[in-house]
Formats: C-alpha cells, structure tokens, sequence
C-alpha cells in the first residue's frame, strides 16, 4: 500500500484507555480510510467485505475471558472470518494473541510479566524476511503483557526478548502479530499507568513508574518510524 492507494482500515478497540496512538498519526499523513469498532461499547461489528485490514489493538483482559467480556465470541468470529477472506491484520498485545488464537495456537500466561522498556531482537528468521529488512538488530521497545503464544502454523518468527521468546510473527506475509506496543506515545503510556498500575508488582522484568514514564523524545520516535516502517510494508 502506498499514499496514492489508500486503504480501508478498521480497528477492534477494547477499552478507551488503549486507542490507536501513533497509528491514528500514521493513517491521517497515508490517506487511509478509517472505521472502528468500541467493543466495550457493544459496537456492531462489520462485515470483513466492509475493509480491507484488520488492525487488533491492546487491552488489560485475556482471550480467553469471554464469561466477563461476551464481545469476545463475536470478535473472535470476525477475526477468523476476515483471517480465511485473505485480509491482511494487525495485532498488538492481546490483539497478537487473538491472531495466534484465531490461526489455531495456543495462548497462555507467559513464564514472566514483562512491562516497561526492554529490548527485543530481530531473529533469524526475521533478519531474511523483506517486511523487516534494513531494520535495527536490536530495539527497545515498550511492552505490557503478561501472556503468550505459540507460533502459528508457518509463521515466521520475527522477533524475541530475554523475558518472552515469541514476541513477534508474521504469516502469508499479511498477517502480523506484535506482543509490544509501537503504537506507544507518551499519552498513552500514561494512561496505561493510570489505569494498570496496580499490575506493576516486583518483577524481573516490570520496571518502576519512573523508568515507565521516562518520555524520552528519541524513544518514541524510534518505536514510531519502526511501525510505520511495518505498516507500509504489509500488503
């Protein structure tokens, strides 16, 4: 996809306090065609003919909560619709992990929480792939989460971190699971410590308040060019 080929994005939304971030500036600079499903509002969901991508974003529950979160059944149908109609996707956090679930993996509670600014590496695997040629070896990025997932079946494993192996996968090169959040902006990282807080227990890999909300400009530009780097490059 291109500025001069806008596309038709439609995001799953699961709590007002993890919205779209830097992705929201990326789709405005592109010409991209938003929609957007509240699912903590009971949205209607669409028809997967309706867009041509599926952006899946973050949210404090798990997949597998559906007795607290009923939305979950419908999403997960509209994930695995739009999945077999060859659309392409995007997940990030608990987005990732209903991709991993919706190709038929499994998602469980990771051996660590992982929360703050930790570094993941390119694997591999990933340092052959096109969609993250040229990248850095390794970046630090900004994570929080406490599960996982196996690799889909086929799946290129793109990248990993001392505290969770399976940080990132791509397959049929259009469907893209991210567990760390490079949508993150200052605001949004805010809001997760106003809201998760309580989540930040003694940990080897959870960070403090301070090291969290250290808004280092160079940071978030980093994560930033590095998703949109992603985002051009899907199909």
């Amino acid at each position: 996809f291109s500025e001069l080929s806008p596309v038709r994005l439609h995001v799953l939304q699961h709590v007002p306090f993890e919205g779209l971030g830097h992705i929201d500036s990326w789709i405005r600079r592109r010409g991209h065609r938003l929609t957007l499903s509240r699912l903590y509002e009971g949205a209607k969901l669409p028809d997967p003919e309706a867009f041509d991508r599926l952006v899946i974003l973050g949210g404090p529950m798990n997949i597998h909560e559906e007795a607290a979160y009923p939305w979950l059944v419908e999403e997960k149908a509209l994930i695995k619709a739009a999945l077999a109609a060859g659309k392409s996707a995007v997940g990030i956090c608990l987005g990732a992990q209903l991709l991993a679930d919706g190709l038929g993996s499994r998602v469980y509670a990771g051996s660590h929480r992982e929360i703050g600014w930790f570094p993941v590496r390119l694997t591999a695997a990933g340092q052959r792939t096109a969609l993250t040629e040229g990248l850095p070896a390794v970046t630090t990025v900004f994570h929080w989460h406490g599960d996982t997932f196996d690799l889909p079946p086929g799946a290129v494993h793109l990248f990993e971190s001392e505290a969770c192996a399976n940080q990132a996968f791509l397959l049929d090169n259009r469907i893209l699971g991210l567990q760390f959040h490079l949508e993150s902006t200052p605001e949004t990282v805010q809001q997760l410590l106003t809201h998760c807080r309580d989540e930040l227990i003694p940990g080897p890999f959870i960070q403090g308040v301070a090291q969290i909300a250290d808004t280092v400009p160079e940071r978030f530009a980093r994560i930033n060019n590095l998703l949109e780097t992603l985002l051009d490059r899907l199909p």
